[in-house]
């Protein structure tokens, strides 16, 4: 065997292995137990791909329901699927401005939409006012906000807070 020693390095000998020192060859042996044991043992490493994984990009700990929508709490996807379609007809810009009721008989739940003002755009989208009310087995819930929409798409409410008497 050759080895070429150049300032105190090894270099390739003619076989094309790099010489090891003792020293070496134990810390590289004791790595391959500390690492190949446990992959033949069984033992798996899971690393996420991000686009690849199944699973919704949102965690849910299933300790606080994520609301149906933002409009109020009260609110289940049925009552919300009834209330939608009156917040529509409500909003409609080619509507005379009367109000718009919904109700549910199955949770008890009923509410009515009022618009108010004129539509008007933001964003690239066409907005309008609205008061709103909830009346459900636990009390009347009176709210204002706002909704808008693209082009024919459904109503998306923004800015729904609890409705101020002046």
């Amino acid at each position: 065997m050759i080895v070429l020693r150049t300032r105190g390095l090894d270099f390739l000998d003619i076989t094309g292995r790099v010489p090891r020192s003792k020293a070496f060859s134990k810390a590289l042996a004791a790595l391959a137990v500390a690492f190949g044991a446990p992959l033949a043992g069984g033992c798996a490493i899971s690393i996420p791909v991000p686009g690849l994984s199944s699973q919704a990009a949102e965690d849910v700990t299933g300790s606080i329901a994520k609301p149906v929508t933002s409009l109020s709490r009260k609110l289940e996807v049925e009552d919300w699927r009834r209330a939608r379609a009156a917040l529509g007809v409500a909003l409609d810009p080619q509507s005379n401005g009367a109000a718009a009721k919904w109700d549910n008989p199955e949770s008890g739940l009923n509410g009515a939409f009022q618009p108010v003002g004129l539509p008007y755009p933001a964003d690239g989208l066409v907005c309008r006012a609205f008061v709103a009310h909830v009346d459900g087995r636990k009390g009347r819930e009176d709210l204002q906000g706002a909704a808008c929409k693209e082009g024919a798409g459904e109503w998306d409410v923004r800015d729904v807070r609890p409705f101020r008497r002046a």
